[in-house]
């Protein structure tokens, strides 16, 4: 493949609005939080207990209803999930996570509406606001 100078403005533009990205608020924010999740003890705690019931709850849904250890589990799993949840470092990271992800699908959406209304750009979000005009049904009518 040819490097044409077109290519080369393109890839500089998209090396230049990484580095803004990376030194945005936003991401710097979802760093600091994510360090300060990784440096606690007692969230860590949280986190490993909730990986060990969800590998129970994992053996468990095997069976489904008819494992004898059923209701237990499910009980274990909403307990320890909600106390992992509540966190305060764990509910930061997720809220600068969140942010963050925004951001991107938002960039995303504005990079492939450049180049044509028509693309379809997945954003993981099927609440992500729909700026083509387009119903989103896949039939290719725009309303």
């Amino acid at each position: 493949m040819l490097a044409t100078s077109e290519r080369v403005e393109i890839l500089d533009f998209a090396e230049d609005l990484a580095r803004m990205i990376l030194h945005s608020e936003l991401a710097e924010n979802y760093f600091s939080s994510l360090n300060k999740l990784r440096s606690s003890k007692e969230s860590q705690k949280k986190i490993q207990d909730f990986v060990k019931i969800k590998e129970r709850f994992e053996e468990v849904q095997r069976f489904g209803v008819h494992h004898p250890d059923y209701k237990e589990v499910m009980k274990s799993v909403r307990k320890v999930k909600r106390i992992m949840d509540m966190d305060e470092n764990v509910a930061e990271f997720k809220r600068a996570e969140m942010e963050l992800q925004s951001l991107l699908d938002e960039i995303s959406v504005l990079i492939g509406h450049s180049v044509s209304k028509h693309i379809k750009v997945p954003t993981g979000d099927p609440f992500f606001i729909n700026t083509s005009g387009c119903g989103g049904c896949g039939t290719g009518e725009c309303s």
